[in-house]
């Protein structure tokens, strides 16, 4: 690449950079030294302290140990009998924000259902802060989610990794240095939405037909790209231009295992990669494709058969996924469902053991931790409890894998952003006079 090429692109990526920029000043949270002791450390990293200790200083972890700490002077010291204590949950995939919960018409933001390949939108851009759902989410231990465009789109636009923090504005809550996503979706969703008003995609055939197309388009932009002097900018290829170099993830609304293979070789031709596929009801008949080329599954414990392509799923998914070296991952899609993501991996865990696959509390922790976090283009800074890693940390009253248990405290950045026992102020006065849908 020539130096005028470099700076026609650089300009391109400048510019970039630009809608990234929050103008909400953040104030860091103050983050003591604070010790947590006497609990149950499961760090998702392959280790479990029986009884041991966390410490945490200036939003990050400090040290994991086993036994007593060797010196809390100066710390804030929260003995934990008793509780266990995890990394924060992580969502993969979440409407909160863009579809807010309890639904009102006026604030349904999640499909720009005006064409089928809408690149160029992002989901932070129609992402409301004042969804009480966030508060919910965080008062289930998730510290960290995906908020993604809805799947009536063939490439559905930009979604954004945000921590759930009290913000007035979504760009300030989001997860310092995470990629964003690339939304697509195959199978039904979009010949259905299309094909009722009778254009274009109305079969499967039309959806490949549509993508295909938009890639080439955005191949031809990328050649522009490549010459001394920018072309004019274009938010939708812009976006599939950064899939293609890697900048941004792919991740995929997919249900049946024909068409998770469609869409691989779509990525094959076009030279991206698909981070995860995510539903994905029929991974387990692939999974050795899915773990040879390193593609994680965001996928349920047990919900299916709401529509055709959802017909086929077992609840052993996520387990067989891990038996054949995949990278399983518990979602939500929903608002309540990513309010108990800890119950919906132990179910998962249960399927699996119930089948004769032998999966450790360590695996089913790292579906709803660093396997999503992984997805997401975050693993090395979270996910799992280690030295130097983000001090996003959830303390439980029992195992995380009980029904009977629930958060107890959790810590974002080091900062304790929720206590089930303090004074709780509603972050949103949403469900106030509010007219929703029957």
């Amino acid at each position: 690449m020539s130096a005028e090429t470099k700076s026609a692109t650089s300009h391109l990526q400048a510019a970039e950079r630009l809608g990234h920029v929050a103008i909400e000043t953040v104030a860091s949270a103050e983050a003591p030294l604070v010790f947590i002791t006497e609990a149950r450390i499961m760090t998702a990293a392959g280790e479990i302290h029986e009884q041991g200790y966390i410490a945490m200083a200036n939003g990050r972890i400090e040290a994991v140990g086993v036994g007593a700490p060797p010196s809390t002077d100066g710390a804030h010291v929260i003995a934990a009998p008793g509780m266990v204590v995890t990394p924060g949950l992580i969502d993969t995939h979440s409407h909160l924000g863009v579809y807010p919960a309890p639904s009102a018409k006026a604030h349904s933001d999640g499909n720009e259902m005006t064409t089928p390949i809408t690149a160029g939108v992002w989901a932070e851009h129609a992402f409301w802060p004042q969804d009480p759902g966030i508060q919910r989410a965080l008062m289930g231990g998730v510290t960290t989610l995906m908020a993604l465009p809805g799947s009536g789109n063939l490439i559905g636009g930009r979604g954004v990794t945000l921590h759930t923090v009290p913000r007035r504005g979504s760009r300030a809550m989001r997860y310092p240095g995470a990629p964003d996503g690339v939304k697509m979706a195959c199978g039904e969703n979009p010949k259905r939405v299309y094909g009722t008003r009778n254009s274009s995609p109305q079969t499967r055939m039309g959806n490949l037909y549509v993508q295909r197309s938009a890639f080439i388009d955005a191949v031809e932009y990328k050649k522009k790209l490549d010459k001394a002097e920018a072309p004019k900018r274009d938010l939708k290829l812009e976006t599939l231009v950064g899939l293609m170099e890697g900048e941004l993830l792919g991740h995929v609304h997919c249900y049946r295992a024909d068409d998770m293979i469609n869409m691989l070789q779509l990525a094959d031709e076009f030279g991206f990669k698909i981070r995860s596929f995510h539903h994905a009801v029929e991974a387990y008949k692939i999974r050795d494709i899915l773990a040879e080329r390193d593609v994680s599954v965001s996928t349920w414990a047990d919900w299916w058969g709401f529509k055709m392509e959802a017909y086929d799923a077992i609840q052993e998914n996520a387990a067989l996924l891990s038996e054949a070296g995949g990278m399983p991952i518990i979602h939500s899609d929903s608002a309540r469902g990513i309010r108990r993501l800890n119950q919906e991996a132990a179910k998962a865990m249960a399927h699996g053991r119930r089948a004769g696959i032998e999966i450790s509390e360590n695996e089913a922790l790292r579906w709803i931790t660093y396997n999503a976090a992984w997805a997401l283009g975050i693993e090395g800074d979270v996910g799992t409890l280690e030295p130097g890693k983000r001090a996003d940390i959830v303390v439980w009253d029992g195992s995380p894998f009980s029904v009977y248990s629930s958060a107890r405290w959790v810590f974002i950045d080091g900062v304790l952003r929720h206590d089930s026992k303090g004074e709780s102020v509603p972050w949103s006065d949403f469900e106030v006079g509010q007219e929703v849908q029957p």
